[in-house]
C-alpha cells in the first residue's frame, strides 16, 4: 500500500510487470489483474462477479472463487460507484496458490 487509497502499489515483481496470458475468460466468478493498459500490472486485482467478455484480451484472470462467495456478496454491500467503499475493507490473511 503506497499511498494508502487504493492507488500506486508494487508487485513481488517490482512496480509494474507484463501481462502473463489472456487464456482463461472472464466467466465469473474470477479474480483478475487491473491495469492501465499493456503490461502494467501491479498489486491491484478485482473480482468479477459475472461473465465479463469486454474485458478478455486486457486483464489476465489469474484465479477462480471456489469458497467463500457468500463473504464476497457481503463485501459487495460496501461498494461504490466511485470505487471508494462505505467502510473500511481489508485482506488479512491470504496465501499463495501452489502448483
Amino acid at each position: 500500500f503506497t499511498r494508502g487509497d487504493g492507488r500506486g502499489g508494487e508487485s513481488i515483481y517490482g512496480s509494474k510487470f507484463a501481462d502473463e496470458n489472456f487464456k482463461i475468460p472472464h466467466k465469473g466468478p474470477v479474480l483478475s489483474m487491473a491495469n492501465a493498459g499493456p503490461n502494467t500490472n501491479g498489486s491491484q486485482f478485482f473480482i468479477c462477479f459475472n461473465d465479463t467478455p469486454w474485458l478478455d484480451g486486457k486483464h489476465t484472470v489469474f484465479g477462480k472463487v471456489e469458497q467463500g462467495e457468500e463473504t464476497l456478496k457481503l463485501l459487495e454491500k460496501y461498494g461504490t460507484p466511485s470505487g471508494t467503499p462505505t467502510a473500511t475493507i481489508e485482506i488479512t490473511d491470504c496465501g499463495e496458490i501452489q502448483d
